[in-house]
C-alpha cells in the first residue's frame, strides 16, 4: 500500500495551524490599533486607516482568519484521528488551504479600500461571497467523506459539532448573501443589490449573525473542546449521553435566539419575545456542555497545576460557562433596555471570543504543534506559563473594564431630570469612558503580547521539528 493509504495527512492541519496563529496577531494587532483609535483619534490617519475601515478588518480577521484556520486545523485533525482513515482528497483539502487564505487575503484588502457589501449596494463583495461558499462546499466535501470512509463505526460526537458547524455555516452564508445582480453598466462592471429590505432584512442580518456565534464561534470549538480536553487530560468525557443532549439541544435552540439584537426596534414584539425566550432556554445546552467539559477532569486535577495547556482549556470552558449565562441575561428586554449600545456588549462578545474562542483554540495548537512536526512538546512549557498568565490578565483587564463602562453608559443615557429631559449630553458619556477604553487598550495589548509569544515558540518547535520524516500510521480497521 501507498503512503497515502496508510498515513494521516497533517500537510494540510500544519498548514492551517500556523496560519492560525500568524492570523492571529494581524487581527488581534489591529483590534489594538482601534482601541487606540479611541483613546487618542488623532491615530485615524488616513479613510483607509480609519476606525470604520479597520474595524470590519479586526473582526473578519479574528473570526474567519483566526476561527477559521483554527477550526480547519482541528476538524482535519481530529475526523482523522476518530475516523482511522486518511483524510478524503488530498487536493481537495489543498484547495480549502489556499481558497481560504485567498478569501481572508480579498477581505483583508477590500475591507480598508471601502470595498464592502452594502445592503442597498455592493460592487465587489460578492465576488468574494461565491468563493467563500466554492471553499465552504469543498471542506463539507472533505470532512463528510472522510467520516464515510472511516475504519470505525462510531462517529465521535467531537465530529457531530464539526458536522453541524460546517451545515449550519453554508445555510447562514447562502442565505444572508442574497444578492440580486445588476448588469446595468455592462458585464465588466457587476453591481448587486441585497434580495431583503427593511425589518426582514434586519431579522435576516441578525438570524446570520447570531448564528455565526451559534454556530462558528460555539458549535465548531465546541467540536475543539470534545477533542482535545479528553486527550490532553488523559481522561474520557465525563459523560457521553451528557454530550449527545448538549448537541441536540444546542443545535436546534441556537437557530431561534437571533431577534434578541433587535429588542426595541421595528421588528414585531411576539419575534423579539420568541428570541428572548429561546436565548433563555439555551442556557441549560450550554452549561450542559461547559459542566461536561470540566468535569472530563475527574480524577486528573492535580494535572493543572503542572500543565499549561490544560490550564487553557480549562480556563476557556470557565469563560464559555460565564459567557452563555451573560448572554441569556442580557436578552431579557429589560437588562437589554441598559446594556444594548453600550460597551457591555463589547465586553460581552470579548469574554466569549477572547476568553472562549481564543483561549481553546491556542489550547488546541498547543497539544497539536509537536505533534505535527515530530516533537514530544513544545519547545518551551515555561513560555506556555507565561502566555496563559499574559492573556488571562489581558482578558480580565479587557472584559472588566467593558462591563464597568457598559453600566455605566446605560446609566448616563437615561438618567433623567425632574421635568423628563434627559440629565447627560452623550458626549459627557464619551468623556467618562476614556480611562475605561485606555484599560481595554492595555487588556487587548496584553493578550497580542501573548500570540506574539506563542508565535516565537511555534517557530522555534517548528525549527527543531521533523515533520516529514514521521509520518502517523493510520490503526488497523475495526469492526
Amino acid at each position: 500500500m501507498s503512503e497515502t493509504q496508510t498515513t494521516y495527512n497533517y500537510k494540510v492541519v500544519r498548514q492551517f495551524a500556523v496560519m492560525t496563529v500568524i492570523w492571529a496577531i494581524v487581527g488581534m494587532l489591529v483590534g489594538v490599533v482601534i482601541a487606540a483609535q479611541l483613546v487618542w483619534p488623532e491615530l485615524n490617519l488616513a479613510p483607509w486607516l480609519s476606525y470604520g475601515r479597520l474595524r470590519p478588518l479586526h473582526t473578519n480577521a479574528v473570526i474567519f482568519a483566526f476561527g477559521g484556520c483554527a477550526l480547519f486545523a482541528t476538524s482535519y485533525y481530529a475526523v482523522q484521528r476518530t475516523s482511522h482513515a486518511r483524510i478524503f482528497c488530498d487536493w481537495l483539502a489543498a484547495f480549502t488551504f489556499w481558497g481560504w487564505q485567498l478569501v481572508i487575503l480579498l477581505a483583508a484588502l477590500s475591507l480598508p479600500l471601502g470595498y464592502t457589501t452594502g445592503k442597498e449596494y455592493a460592487e465587489l463583495e460578492w465576488p468574494i461571497d461565491i468563493l467563500i461558499t466554492l471553499v465552504w462546499v469543498a471542506y463539507a466535501v472533505v470532512f463528510f467523506g472522510t467520516i464515510a470512509k472511516r475504519k470505525v463505526p462510531h462517529i465521535y460526537v467531537a465530529n457531530w459539532f464539526f458536522g453541524a458547524m460546517i451545515i449550519a455555516v453554508a445555510l447562514l452564508h447562502l442565505g444572508n448573501s442574497a444578492e440580486i445582480p445588476v448588469f446595468a453598466e455592462g458585464w465588466l462592471t457587476p453591481r448587486s443589490f441585497s434580495a431583503y429590505a427593511g425589518v426582514q432584512d434586519a431579522m435576516i442580518q441578525w438570524w446570520y449573525g447570531h448564528n455565526a456565534v451559534g454556530f462558528f464561534l460555539t458549535a465548531g470549538f465546541l467540536g475543539i473542546m470534545y477533542y482535545f480536553v479528553p486527550k490532553q487530560a488523559g481522561r474520557p468525557v465525563y459523560s457521553y449521553r451528557l454530550s449527545v443532549v448538549h448537541f441536540w439541544a444546542l443545535i436546534f435552540t441556537y437557530m431561534w435566539a437571533g431577534p434578541h439584537h433587535l429588542h426595541y426596534t421595528a421588528l414585531p414584539d411576539w419575534t423579539q419575545s420568541i428570541g428572548m425566550l429561546f436565548s433563555l432556554i439555551l442556557l441549560a445546552p450550554s452549561w450542559g456542555g461547559m459542566i461536561n467539559g470540566i468535569m472530563t477532569l475527574s480524577g486528573a486535577w492535580h494535572k493543572l497545576r503542572d500543565d499549561p495547556i490544560l490550564k487553557f482549556l480549562i480556563t476557556s470552558l470557565s469563560f464559555y460557562g460565564m459567557s452563555t449565562f451573560e448572554g441569556p441575561m442580557m436578552s431579557i428586554k429589560s437588562v437589554n433596555a441598559l446594556s444594548h449600545y453600550t460597551d457591555w456588549t463589547v465586553g460581552h462578545v470579548h469574554s466569549g471570543a477572547l476568553g472562549w474562542v481564543a483561549m481553546v483554540s491556542v489550547g488546541a495548537l498547543y497539544y497539536l504543534l509537536p505533534r505535527l512536526f515530530g516533537r514530544q512538546q513544545m519547545y518551551s512549557i515555561k513560555l506556555i506559563t507565561v502566555h496563559f498568565w499574559v492573556a488571562t490578565i489581558g482578558i480580565v483587564l479587557y472584559v472588566a473594564s467593558m462591563w464597568i463602562a457598559g453600566v455605566m453608559q446605560g446609566l448616563f443615557w437615561r438618567a433623567p431630570n425632574s421635568d423628563g429631559t434627559l440629565q447627560y449630553a452623550f458626549v459627557e458619556a464619551v468623556k467618562a469612558t476614556y480611562p475605561y477604553w485606555t484599560v481595554r487598550l492595555i487588556g487587548g495589548t496584553l493578550f497580542l503580547v501573548g500570540m506574539l509569544i506563542m508565535a516565537y515558540n511555534m517557530f522555534k518547535t517548528i525549527a527543531v521539528g521533523r515533520s516529514e520524516d514521521a509520518p502517523v500510521l493510520i490503526p488497523a480497521a475495526q469492526h
